[in-house]
């Protein structure tokens, strides 16, 4: 994994993540910036996916438990278009706190597929 492209992912997530929790949190309809944001975070997951495959033929293979890494990039993967589907159909304040619990989530679990990918864990 590329330990730069993961800190890009973990600060995008992060801050989308806040944005929509505090526009949540003050009474706020989500934005399309909130959805907009949810949605990059969505296709940097993707790109990380696209890595994910390709690492390995380069060299690079991960050292922890692979199974425990699929399982986290693909609710990652879910999390972001199921928010943003709810915050578009529902369109309420608590839509958007769900949005950005969600990218936060994401930002946890990028910084545990980071770990398991560089890191051996016994």
């Amino acid at each position: 994994m590329i330990d730069g492209f993961t800190l890009v992912l973990i600060g995008v997530a992060t801050l989308a993540g806040v944005l929509c929790v505090v526009l949540g949190l003050v009474g706020r309809k989500p934005a399309d910036l909130t959805i907009l944001a949810v949605a990059l975070v969505e296709v940097l997951l993707l790109v990380q996916v696209v890595i994910s495959l390709v690492a390995p033929a380069v060299g690079n293979h991960p050292t922890g438990n692979l199974a425990e890494f699929w399982v986290y990039l693909a609710t990652a993967c879910l999390m972001p278009p199921a928010a943003i589907a709810w915050a578009l159909t529902d369109r309420s304040r608590w839509s958007t706190v769900v949005l950005g619990v969600g990218a936060l989530a994401i930002a946890v679990m990028a910084y545990r597929m980071n770990q398991i990918w560089t890191v051996q864990l016994a």
